[in-house]
C-alpha cells in the first residue's frame, strides 16, 4: 500500500509507532515527521497531525526532545507563516515537562517560530501562550516563560508591553529559585528589547532584586547580567547602576559568585567603560587576587594580564604587582600555574625597566617552582619577555630550569619541554643552543619512553630546519650516526626513523654521502623490525636522490630484503620496489 494511494496510512503508522513500547520505533517515527507531513499535505498536517502531537503524552525524554526539535522547523509543512500558530500548542506542552533539555529545546523552537510569526498572530496566540506559562502551576512552565519574553515584547501593543514588564518582574521574585535563575539568565536578552526609559526604571529594578537574591545560584547568573546590561546603558548610567553591583559581588559571601566575578572581570570592565571608572574596580580586583578561596584566586590570576592591559602601567605597578608577587608563592600549585600561564604577557604592558626590576624576580622564582606545570607555563611564553628585555638576562636563569624539566621523572613533562625546544632555540640563538641544549636533545633519543624518542627525532628535524643544513651537518648528523650501532634495537630503530626525517631537510648530496650508507648498512641488522623499517626509509628516500643512486644502491638493497624469510620485511621491501617501478614508468 503506497502513501499516495492511501493518505490515512502514514498517520495510522505514526500513531501505531508512537504508541509502541520500543523507544527506538517511537523515536524513528518522530524523526520522520516531515516526510509524513509532506505525504499528508499542509491542511491534514494542521488538522490531524499537529493536534495528535499536542495530545501525545510520551514519557521518554529522547522522544520528546526530538519532537521539540522537529517542530521548530515545521512552518513550511503547515502552510507557511500564516498558519505557524498551530505549532504553538504542542510546544507549549513540551515547555512544562520535567526534563530540562526538552524544555530548553521547546523554548528554542518557540523563539524560532515566534520570530517568524505574523504580528497579529503574535498578539492573538504567542503572547497569550507566554502569559499562560508565566502563571503556570508548575514551576517548569514559569522557567520556560522567561526565555520567551524577548520574542513576545518588541511587536506587542503598548498596554501589553506594560503587562509583560510587570509579569517579568513577578517571575524575578518567584518563590522557586529555579524560576528566579531563569529570570536572571534571560534578563540581558529581554532588556535588549526594552525601550531606554523602561530599561532604567523597570529593568534595573528587576536586576537590583536579582543581585540581592538570597540564593547564590541566582546572584551567580546576575553577574553575567552586569556585562549584558552594561552594554545597553550610557557610560554614566553604568557607573551609577553597574559599578556598585560589581564591587559588592567581589565581596559576596558565596565564593562561587566571587569566582564568577573574577572570571568575567575583563568583560565587566568593558561594560563599565572609561578608564577612570575602571580604577574603582582595582581594589575589587586586588581583593579577588587575595581571596581566601583558591578557586577564586585561580580565576583572578588567570586574568591578570588582561586586567593590566586596560590600566595605565603606573596603576598596574602600584596596585596589581604586589598581589602578583604574593600569588607567585601561593600555597596552591594551581594558582601559581594559572599565574605562570599569563604573567609573561605583563612584560609588554609594564615596559623594560619595570619588567627587569619587578617581573623578572617572579619569573625566576617560577622557573624554580617544584610543580612542573608552573615551569612549563613560563618557558612556553618565553618570547613575550624576550621581546621586552632581551635574551642575555633570560638565558643565565633559564638553563637550570630547562635541564631539570628535561630530566623530569614524568615523561609527559619531558615531552612538553621537547615541544618547546625549537621555540627556545629561536629565542636563545644558535650559540647558546650549541653550548647548553645540544647534548640534551641527543640524550632524548635514548629515552626509555617511545613517545619521547619519537618527539626527540622530530625535534632534531625542526632544529635542522631552523638553523640550516650546514649547522645540522656539524652538530647533529655525526652524533646521530654514531648511535646507529647502539646495542638496543629500539634505539637503532629511532635513528633509522630520524634519518628519514633529516633527508628532505638536508638535500640530495648529504643524503647520498652520509645518510644513505647508514641505512643500507642497517639492512644487514639481525632484527626483522629494523630491516622492514629500513625498507620503509629507503622508499621515502627515492624522491630525494638521483635515479642513478636508486638503481645502483637502493634497488639492490631492496631486492636483497625482498628475499628475507620474515614476512613483514618481504612485504615492505616489495612495496618499496613497486614504488621504484612507478617512478621509472612515470619518468
Amino acid at each position: 500500500m503506497s502513501m499516495v494511494d492511501e493518505p490515512l496510512y502514514p498517520v495510522a503508522v505514526l500513531i501505531d509507532e508512537l504508541k509502541n513500547d520500543d523507544i527506538q520505533l517511537r523515536l524513528n517515527s518522530i524523526r520522520k515527521l516531515s516526510t509524513i507531513a509532506c505525504a499528508l499535505g499542509e491542511e491534514r498536517t494542521r488538522k490531524e497531525l499537529i493536534p495528535f502531537l499536542s495530545e501525545n503524552n510520551d514519557d521518554d525524554n529522547e522522544v520528546l526532545l526530538a519532537m521539540a526539535e522537529e517542530l521548530g522547523v515545521f512552518i513550511p509543512y503547515v502552510g507557511g507563516v500564516q498558519h505557524a500558530h498551530v505549532l504553538l500548542p504542542p510546544l507549549e506542552t513540551l515547555c512544562i515537562v520535567e526534563e530540562t533539555c526538552v524544555r530548553d529545546k521547546a523554548v528554542e523552537s518557540l523563539c524560532r517560530i515566534g520570530s517568524h510569526i505574523r504580528e497579529n498572530d503574535l498578539v492573538d496566540w504567542f503572547i497569550p501562550l507566554v502569559k499562560r506559562l508565566a502563571v503556570g502551576e508548575w514551576f517548569t512552565a514559569r522557567v520556560s516563560a522567561c526565555g520567551l519574553f524577548h520574542i513576545a515584547y518588541p511587536n506587542a501593543p503598548e498596554m501589553v508591553k506594560t503587562e509583560l514588564r510587570s509579569i517579568y518582574g513577578q517571575l524575578s521574585q518567584d518563590d522557586m529559585p529555579m524560576v528566579r535563575r531563569s529570570a536572571a539568565s534571560n534578563l540581558g536578552k529581554f532588556a535588549a528589547t526594552v525601550e531606554p526609559a523602561h530599561l532604567k526604571s523597570k529593568i534595573m529594578s528587576i536586576f537590583d532584586n536579582l543581585t540581592q537574591d538570597d540564593q547564590d545560584s541566582v546572584r551567580l547568573l546576575a553577574v553575567e547580567g552586569c556585562a549584558a546590561l552594561g552594554k545597553l546603558l550610557e557610560p554614566q548610567e553604568c557607573v551609577a547602576y553597574i559599578l556598585p553591583v560589581i564591587v559588592n559581588f567581589s565581596q559576596d559571601k558565596s565564593w562561587r559568585v566571587r569566582y564568577m566575578v573574577a572570571n568575567q572581570l575583563y568583560e565587566l570592565c568593558e561594560a563599565v567603560g572609561p578608564e577612570p571608572t575602571r580604577t574603582d574596580l582595582v581594589p575589587a580586583y586586588v581583593r579577588l587576587l587575595r581571596d581566601n578561596e583558591a578557586e577564586v584566586r585561580i580565576a583572578a590570576a588567570g586574568k591578570v594580564t588582561k586586567f593590566c592591559q586596560i590600566l595605565s602601567p603606573n596603576l598596574a605597578i602600584q596596585h596589581i604587582l604586589p598581589s602578583v608577587k604574593e600569588l607567585s608563592s601561593d600555597s596552591s600549585q594551581h594558582v601559581r600555574s594559572a599565574l605562570a600561564s599569563v604573567i609573561m604577557g605583563m612584560a609588554p604592558v609594564l615596559g623594560k625597566d619595570a619588567t627587569i626590576e619587578q617581573l623578572l624576580p617572579i619569573f625566576l622564582s617560577f622557573l624554580k617552582d617544584e610543580f612542573p606545570d608552573v615551569r612549563l607555563n613560563i618557558i612556553s611564553k618565553l618570547d613575550q619577555v624576550n621581546q621586552v628585555i632581551g635574551i642575555d638576562l633570560l638565558s643565565q636563569s633559564l638553563l637550570p630550569a630547562i635541564v631539570e624539566l628535561a630530566e623530569d621523572k614524568h615523561w609527559r613533562v619531558r615531552l612538553a619541554i621537547i615541544e618547546y625546544i625549537p621555540l627556545l632555540a629561536r629565542q636563545l640563538g644558535v650559540g647558546f643552543f650549541d653550548d647548553k641544549l645540544g647534548s640534551l636533545c641527543m640524550q632524548w633519543l635514548q629515552d626509555k619512553v617511545y613517545s619521547i624518542r619519537d618527539a626527540a627525532a622530530n625535534n632534531l628535524k625542526r632544529l635542522a630546519e631552523e638553523f640550516g643544513p650546514e649547522w645540522a651537518m656539524q652538530h647533529i648528523i655525526p652524533q646521530v650516526l654514531e648511535m646507529v650501532n647502539n646495542s638496543h634495537y629500539l634505539y637503532r630503530m629511532i635513528i633509522i626513523y630520524a634519518i628519514s626525517l633529516f633527508a628532505p631537510v638536508m638535500g640530495s648530496e648529504i643524503t647520498c654521502s652520509k645518510l644513505l650508507p647508514a641505512v643500507v648498512n642497517a639492512s644487514n641488522d639481525r632484527v626483522p623490525n629494523i630491516k622492514f623499517n629500513v625498507a620503509k626509509v629507503l622508499q621515502s628516500l627515492i624522491p630525494i636522490v638521483d635515479q642513478s643512486v636508486v638503481e645502483k644502491t637502493i634497488q639492490p638493497c631492496l631486492v636483497e630484503l625482498s628475499e628475507d624469510p620474515d614476512v613483514d620485511v618481504h612485504f615492505f621491501a616489495n612495496q618499496a620496489l613497486q614504488s621504484i617501478d612507478q617512478v621509472m614508468m612515470s619518468s
